[in-house]
């Protein structure tokens, strides 16, 4: 029996995707079978990806992680995207007894104080909601642009978690920011007004900033730590938020 080594599965399908708009991305991985999720934070990016598997009627489950410190408007526009879609947006909420560990140890916004305590709130409110979302799926679809972060520049189309042991697929890894605000325009998907006020990047309220003129993207998230790679730890293996993760 031929063995299909993982790593040279998504390189093949991320050659694939390549060559196909975003619907005939999505649509070809949406047949390859199993449970396939979409995660998205309600991001401009992550809206078109939505408005895509809403309008085509993929089968494809789309989900968020409810952390219980986003904006207002976040909020909103979850109800909203469901109604103008007619879809579900499954929401995956952070455990209680995690919040109340955490603020135990750290403070409610102890994530201020330190690299540590910042992955420890990611770990309970964004990596464990995570892992709930993804269990049994066997690929994992992503909003992740190389034009986001000097971090994301290398995004493939397609790639192996290991850690999650499924496959991970960007289907917008190409598109820049001029391609995703045409698309929204064109299409009248519905977007964060945060947007129009400087926010590009939209996560937790505590944690998000308006960006200044000249700042990549995802300056404004975390803005208080120093490492310009910073992370969540839902696309990058972070030590600290993986250990939360894990217990």
């Amino acid at each position: 029996m031929t063995v299909i080594n993982p790593i040279e599965e998504a390189e093949g399908l991320a050659d694939k995707l390549a060559g196909l708009d975003l619907a005939g991305r999505l649509s070809f991985v949406a047949g390859l079978g199993g449970r396939v999720v979409f995660t998205t934070s309600l991001g401009i990016e992550d809206q078109v990806i939505t408005a895509e598997i809403g309008t085509h009627r993929l089968p494809i489950d789309v989900v968020t992680l409810q952390t219980g410190r986003l904006f207002a408007e976040t909020l909103k526009l979850i109800d909203e995207t469901e109604s103008q879609y007619d879809i579900h947006i499954v929401k995956y909420e952070p455990e209680q007894a995690d919040i109340d560990a955490y603020a135990a140890k750290y403070g409610m916004n102890g994530f201020y104080e330190s690299v540590e305590a910042r992955h420890a709130c990611c770990g309970v409110r964004k990596l464990k909601p995570l892992a709930r979302a993804l269990a049994g799926a066997t690929i994992w679809i992503t909003g992740l642009r190389r034009g986001q972060s000097a971090n994301r520049a290398e995004t493939p189309f397609a790639e192996y978690d290991a850690e999650r042991h499924l496959l991970k697929v960007n289907p917008l890894a190409d598109w820049d920011i001029d391609k995703i605000n045409a698309f929204v325009a064109d299409n009248s998907v519905p977007v964060n007004p945060m947007h129009a006020r400087g926010y590009p990047s939209i996560g937790c309220e505590p944690c998000t900033r308006a960006i200044k003129p000249g700042e990549p993207e995802r300056a404004g998230r975390w803005w208080w730590e120093q490492d310009e790679k910073r992370e969540c730890g839902l696309h990058v293996a972070e030590e600290a938020a993986s250990s939360v993760a894990q217990q």
